[in-house]
């Protein structure tokens, strides 16, 4: 079933404000900041509407909706406008990286951590041999999503069981230049409320994949271009 104009409004406005504070979203808020222009009444029908389809549920908790995956790739797919960066960030990122000569793992160490600093997420950068390089745990402790210890604990975990990574990091398929995993597809137990967005980076010599950990209510419009900066630069990189 397609949406209407006025359902995917909607769908956008409570995916944004969601990003933004982790908490449910209310019908009263959406009245109040997103500008629809209908009444409480009908805001309350459409969000019925939209969980009745699978975009939103209902925590219960909460008389709030959040957006289920299928909701955020939705959103990602047909809602969201990516933000460019910055000629400020381009340049940053740029010199950070541009150190010559390098050698290669001393390079995905570095892009790892400059990619942990500039998305404030948990980042990995892989090479063909499944070597992975990790920056950013600590980030990932700010966001309430990871308060849960068991979530966290999953994670960190991760970084640990080579072979389960390179298997949720290897469903970027050869033909997809960028990909967003949802930790309720994975079936992997406390990783439902975690997104992973992997980039791959094709350099000369080598290449690998660039990946970004967090909440599945990762600031996408953000992450995704930043991501394809990385990768652009990574590509035309030579080391020795």
């Amino acid at each position: 079933m397609d949406l209407t104009d006025r359902q995917k409004k909607l769908l956008r406005a409570v995916i944004e404000k969601y990003i933004e504070t982790a908490e449910p979203v209310g019908s009263e808020t959406i009245e109040k900041e997103a500008g629809l222009g209908v009444s409480p009444a009908t805001i309350r029908n459409e969000m019925v509407r939209l969980t009745a389809l699978g975009y939103l549920k209902q925590p219960h908790t909460s008389a709030g909706r959040v957006p289920t995956s299928m909701g955020m790739k939705f959103f990602v797919d047909q809602l969201m406008e990516e933000k460019s960066l910055s000629l400020k960030d381009e340049v940053a990122i740029k010199e950070e990286l541009q150190e010559e000569n390098q050698p290669f793992d001393k390079l995905l160490k570095h892009t790892a951590r400059v990619l942990a600093d500039q998305t404030h997420s948990l980042a990995l950068a892989t090479n063909e041999d499944n070597d992975i390089y990790a920056a950013g745990m600590a980030n990932i402790l700010d966001m309430p999503e990871f308060y849960d210890i068991d979530i966290t604990k999953t994670v960190l975990s991760l970084l640990d069981k080579v072979e389960m990574l390179s298997q949720i990091l290897g469903q970027l398929s050869p033909e997809e230049q960028t990909k967003i995993l949802f930790g309720e597809e994975l079936g992997v137990q406390y990783l439902e409320p975690c997104g992973f967005v992997v980039t791959r980076y094709q350099m000369p010599n080598h290449r690998g994949v660039l990946a970004v950990i967090g909440p599945s209510r990762l600031n996408y419009p953000v992450v995704i271009p930043t991501m394809r900066y990385f990768s652009q630069i990574l590509s035309n990189y030579i080391v020795i």
